[in-house]
This record gives C-alpha cells, sequence and structure tokens, in this order.
C-alpha cells in the first residue's frame, strides 16, 4: 500500500512541485522587479528588428564570452537604451558605429547613453559585448541558466533554458516580453567535435584554426527571448519532411548517439503531434524554419523551432500519467505539451508574464485536444477532468503585472480545464476549432494581453464572457452549484462566485440532457425524479442539500 501510495503521490505532485519551484509567490517587489517587468521610458522608444548573438562556450571553464548586435527602429525621441544582462555576467562595453558609449549599470538594467541622434523611423545598431561565468541551472528548467552536463560517455553536454528568469540570464538583451525581435542569427563557438544546435536553421558550420567550430543558425520569424537556446552535445541527427498545411516541413532531430535508435522509434509521436495540432490549431507557425527536438540534459522546454527533450524517451511525464486515467500513457508527454507552445507562447506570445496562463492554459488543454484528434472525445475529456487533481486553487491565474511575476501554477490544468468547460458552453465543435484556429491567425506572430483573448473568445463564441474569466482566471473559488429536491421541484443556485457570474450548466434529469440557468439567488423548476447528474465536463462542484 505504501508503494501504491507514492505512486500515486508522484503523478499528482510531480509536475504541480516543479511548476511552484518556478512560480513561487512572491508580494514584496524590488526596484529591481520593476525595471525588469516594466515597459519603462528607455525600452518604449525603440523596436526590436534583428539581433546577431556571437557568443563562445567554454566547457572546460564553464565560461562564456561574446557580443549582440542589436538592430532598431526608432519610434519617438530618446537617447538612453536599456539593455539586460544578469549578474555574474558582465557587460564590458557597448558600441555604436565603433564609438565606445557610457554605461550607467543599475543591478541587472544597463542604460546606454546614445552619442547620435537618433531619428524617428530609421534603423540603428549597437554592439553589446559580455563575458563570465554564466548561472548555473541547478533544476532546469525550473530555475533556468547552464545546464554543464556530460553524457554516459564522458562527453560535455550542455543547454540553456531560461523562461520566467529571462534571457538576460545568459546573453545581453531587451529583456521584455513585449517587444519580439523580427529575426536572428544565433553563432555559437564550441571545442571542435561537438555539436551546437540552436533555433531556425543552419546556414553555415565554419572549423576555426583553434580546435573551435562555429554553427550559425538563422531565425526567420520573429522569436520571444527565452526562447533562443544553444544546445551543445555529442549529437547525431535524422530527419523526415512532414506533408503540412502550408507545404512540405523539415523536421530534424537531434539525439545523443547512443540513444539514436530508440529517438527513432519514439519521436514518431513528432509527426503525430503535428497532424493533430495543425488540425486543432491551424498551420505550424514557423514553417521557413523547420521544426526541431533536441535532446538535453533536463526535462524539456518549448525553444522556438528548437524544442528540447528530456522525457527519457518514455510515454507520460517520466513514465507517469498526470491524469491517472491511462490516456496520459498514451504520448510522451514532453513532446506533445512542448511542441504545443509553438502555437500558444511562440506564434501567440503574452506581453507581460502575469498572463502566462496564455501560454500554459492552452498549451496544457493541447494534451486533451491530442487524444481527442487520435482516441475520440470522451478520452480527452476523461483525461482533462483527471487533471483536476493537480490544481490548488491557492492564487490566481493571473499574475502581478510590470515585475515579471507569473500567476499560480494552477495555470496548466485550471486553465485547461476552464478551456475545456468553454468548450462545453460553444456546444459546436467544429465551431470551438475554427475559434482556436481563429486565434493562430488572427495574433499571428504578436505578443498579446489577457484581455485581447478575452475579447476575441466573448467575440467569436456570441457569449459575454466577462464574468466566467473574473472566475476562473482572477478568483481562486470553484463555482459551486447549491441544490435541493424538494417538493417535486429543483432548487438551484450558484455560490462562491464573483458578482454577476451566471454560467449555464448541463444535467441529466428524468433521463434527458437539459440546461440550468443559474444565477446567485435561488431559480427552481419542477421535476419527476430525486437525483440529478451534473455534467462532469464542467469545472465547477456542486453541493447537494
Amino acid at each position: 500500500m505504501k508503494t501504491f501510495l507514492s505512486i500515486l503521490f508522484i503523478c499528482s505532485s510531480i509536475i504541480t512541485i516543479s511548476a511552484q519551484a518556478l512560480l513561487q509567490e512572491k508580494t514584496n517587489f524590488t526596484r529591481q522587479d520593476t525595471i525588469r517587468g516594466t515597459i519603462t521610458p528607455e525600452r518604449a522608444w525603440w523596436d526590436l528588428t534583428y539581433y546577431h548573438l556571437d557568443v563562445k562556450v567554454n566547457p572546460e571553464t564553464k565560461r562564456i564570452s561574446g557580443k549582440n548586435t542589436i538592430n532598431y527602429r526608432v519610434l519617438k525621441n530618446q537617447k538612453t537604451l536599456q539593455i539586460d544582462l544578469q549578474s555574474p555576467l558582465e557587460l564590458t562595453k557597448v558600441t555604436q558605429n565603433g564609438k565606445e558609449l557610457h554605461i550607467r549599470h543599475d543591478g541587472n538594467a544597463h542604460f546606454i547613453s546614445l552619442d547620435e541622434a537618433q531619428v524617428v523611423g530609421r534603423i540603428y545598431s549597437v554592439e553589446a559585448f559580455y563575458e563570465g561565468t554564466p548561472k548555473e541551472a541547478i533544476r532546469a528548467p525550473w530555475d533556468g541558466g547552464f545546464s554543464w552536463k556530460k553524457d554516459s560517455n564522458g562527453n560535455h553536454f550542455i543547454a540553456t533554458s531560461c523562461q520566467g528568469l529571462g534571457a538576460s540570464v545568459w546573453w545581453p538583451n531587451k529583456d521584455h516580453m513585449y517587444d519580439e525581435v523580427d529575426s536572428m542569427l544565433i553563432s555559437a563557438t564550441i571545442p571542435k567535435g561537438l555539436t551546437n544546435v540552436s533555433n531556425g536553421k543552419l546556414r553555415a558550420l565554419v572549423e576555426n584554426n583553434d580546435q573551435t567550430v562555429t554553427s550559425h543558425w538563422f531565425v526567420n520569424n520573429p522569436i520571444n527571448n527565452y526562447g533562443v537556446n544553444v544546445n551543445i552535445g555529442d549529437y547525431v541527427h535524422f530527419s523526415e519532411i512532414y506533408p503540412g498545411e502550408k507545404g512540405d516541413l523539415d523536421l530534424d532531430y537531434y539525439v545523443l548517439r547512443d540513444h539514436l535508435d530508440k529517438a527513432k522509434e519514439h519521436f514518431k509521436d513528432a509527426p503525430k503531434m503535428m497532424k493533430a495540432f495543425e488540425h486543432w490549431f491551424g498551420p505550424y507557425p514557423f514553417y521557413e524554419d523547420g521544426f526541431k527536438l533536441v535532446e538535453v540534459p533536463y526535462l524539456g522546454m518549448e525553444h522556438q523551432s528548437s524544442v528540447t527533450y528530456g522525457n527519457e524517451y518514455k510515454k507520460g511525464y517520466l513514465g507517469h500519467d498526470l491524469s491517472r486515467t491511462g490516456w496520459g500513457m498514451k504520448f510522451d508527454f514532453i513532446i506533445i505539451h512542448e511542441a504545443g507552445h509553438e502555437w500558444f507562447a511562440n506564434n501567440i506570445t503574452n506581453k507581460d508574464i502575469a498572463d502566462m496562463w496564455i501560454h500554459e492554459g492552452f498549451t496544457a488543454y493541447s494534451e486533451n485536444l491530442f487524444l481527442d484528434y487520435y482516441y475520440g472525445k470522451e478520452a480527452s475529456a476523461e483525461y482533462v477532468i483527471g487533471t483536476r487533481k493537480m490544481i490548488q486553487n491557492d492564487r490566481p491565474l493571473i499574475g502581478h503585472y510590470n515585475v515579471n511575476k507569473e500567476g499560480s501554477s494552477d495555470m496548466y490544468y485550471k486553465g485547461a480545464n476552464m478551456l475545456h468547460t468553454l468548450r462545453q458552453l460553444i456546444e459546436d465543435d467544429e465551431k470551438w476549432r475554427q475559434i482556436l484556429r481563429g486565434l493562430n491567425s488572427t495574433f499571428y506572430h504578436q505578443t498579446v494581453t489577457t484581455q485581447q483573448i478575452e475579447d476575441y473568445l466573448s467575440q467569436q463564441t456570441g457569449i459575454d464572457l466577462t464574468e466566467f474569466f473574473n472566475q476562473y482566471l482572477r478568483d481562486t473559488r470553484i463555482p459551486t452549484l447549491e441544490y435541493e429536491i424538494k417538493n417535486g421541484q429543483l432548487n438551484y443556485r450558484w455560490t462562491t462566485i464573483v458578482e454577476g457570474f451566471d454560467m449555464p450548466i448541463l444535467i441529466t434529469l428524468d433521463s434527458k440532457e437539459q440546461w440550468l440557468y443559474p444565477k446567485s439567488k435561488w431559480q427552481a423548476i419542477p421535476i419527476n425524479s430525486d437525483t440529478i447528474k451534473i455534467d462532469p465536463d464542467f469545472y465547477i462542484k456542486n453541493k447537494q442539500l
């Protein structure tokens, strides 16, 4: 029994505990939090157009050095520019047109005084040079930084991850979600004999005279900062062509040499994922950059077009079914979940990470849509309902704005169950599919706010969802349907709700389905039965008096 209970505990806790490590509650915010999380005046006046990150990685010393060339368009008159780089890395100098500029350092923010007049509409460039020993990730991907590991053959096995913490933990940039760079070149110099895999497509591989090799990866599409990565190891490569909605799509896989055979079998989930998600969400958003799965020494992360994988070639989440229904063992959790982020996180990106539920809620929901595509609607419903056991309702899903602070880790499966509930209200699965596809076309390659997503869903569903989202995103209480059957009458009402919440609910009464329309005040209908069945697809509680 102890063993059985331990397995159950692991299944329900493993993802929420890990997520909590990233999403710890914080209410006392500092000046550095504000500088990091606000669209400061020193950020607002310029728009990113292009990065060229040129970094040298020394695995033996765990040091990095290099520069980032930042191209930007001037939006209004200003001559102070904010670049972010986190300690212990040092921003050694910044130049414009070969001239070194004055830097005022304020913690992890660095304010650059520009000498030249910045003409509105013109594009300028600065080069930010840096070096040092970057923060080492102890429990990647939840704490972030560099993972310096070795594979079973003693070869260096290195990767970056920085969601939440921010990309400035390992390279200098404009580290705020609202402004995505339009395109990017990533040049990584590493010891000869190892391979680096980054985002986008490989443009060139250059052997240098000092026993190093430089790979140049070009990202053709807008990319958020935390989606940028380097992955270094003794990789072997295989690939396939996927016939997608926009034509042939390159699917590339980079795995450790000893894992090639099992990867070829296990990664069959990747084209299956692509087929299901193009059905539900529309075309893969980054055809020009291809799609890659890259093995790393941590669990995985949604790096754009370079999705990282470390699920030990197991079905489920490290071999466990998070839903406890059996359906979670039908797919590799990391392949499905992290690839789902290509649509929700990388295509549609939050402007402020307080709205991270947009990334995680929709992507957790994508897990059961994958099941829906291959195993049917009932299977997908059982899965998402099963994940409710992990919901804690400790904090709202929306975090604190302007201080780089996410909401509750419930953003995963409370978010998924909120969307599953919304699907029931629409009562038209094809309409729901078109709404999901419409989200990805309407907000294609854009940064968005929660309000934009709410407004779009209200408009497309034809339902005023204001109180619905206030309840599930901004409140920790679960709506409770309170009812009693008395004298041939069903009396019912909502409790533990926000003001104005009046979501209808589907019940089975006298062997027939029908809708109830509860409000905060008691309603009543005549019935000929002493029992009712409440549709479990709605994320609510019920209490019979």
